[in-house]
């Protein structure tokens, strides 16, 4: 059975081009780690931003080191994107390596929010001006109320998914940001 992929990273670039319209040429797409610059560098190109990474060096499993910002983030907004947060341990950290590497502001966009344990607490008190997470997992009471934290809405993608292939009309189109604007119109 054929299967097609949604991404979340058509939906972040509307909800980035939405709220930072009068400063995109300050922006900086950033990959938390060397694994998720396939993923950044997606986004970087659909919003026309430059890509930096931040590089995470491991003494033992599960146990970062340090980290090294790949790039120069002076001034910028920087955007982290990736496709999952748990407990919001490293995120949180990147964030504020960012910043000493003189960011602006860091925003998170985050495809799978599954904000576990202390992740919460941990982006309210980070340096993040805020976390961008889909629906694509059920949010809790706690995360709802994070003043930092929007939850994006992922059900006019797959509604549109499911008429197109009901039509037999592409779903990759759905891959298009302009596919998706009037989807999404009045929603970010």
């Amino acid at each position: 059975i054929p299967v097609d992929n949604l991404y979340a990273s058509p939906i972040f670039a509307l909800d980035i081009q939405s709220k930072f319209a009068d400063s995109m040429g300050d922006m900086m797409v950033v990959s938390p780690d060397v694994g998720g610059v396939a993923r950044a560098r997606e986004l970087a190109k659909r919003i026309g931003a430059p890509l930096s990474i931040v590089d995470k060096r491991r003494e033992k499993a599960g146990e970062v080191a340090g980290m090294t910002v790949i790039g120069d983030v002076t001034d910028k907004k920087c955007i982290i994107v990736d496709d999952m947060c748990d407990t919001a341990g490293t995120l949180c950290k990147a964030a504020e390596v960012l910043m000493e590497a003189g960011a602006s502001e860091v925003h998170a966009y985050i495809t799978h929010g599954v904000m576990s344990g202390p992740a919460v607490e941990r982006v309210t008190n980070s340096v993040m001006k805020s976390l961008v997470i889909t629906d694509s997992i059920e949010p809790t009471e706690a995360v709802k109320g994070a003043h930092n934290i929007r939850i994006l809405p992922t059900a006019p993608m797959f509604a549109q998914a499911i008429l197109n292939t009901w039509n037999g009309t592409s779903v990759s189109s759905l891959f298009d940001d302009q596919t998706l604007e009037p989807i999404y119109d009045g929603l970010l």
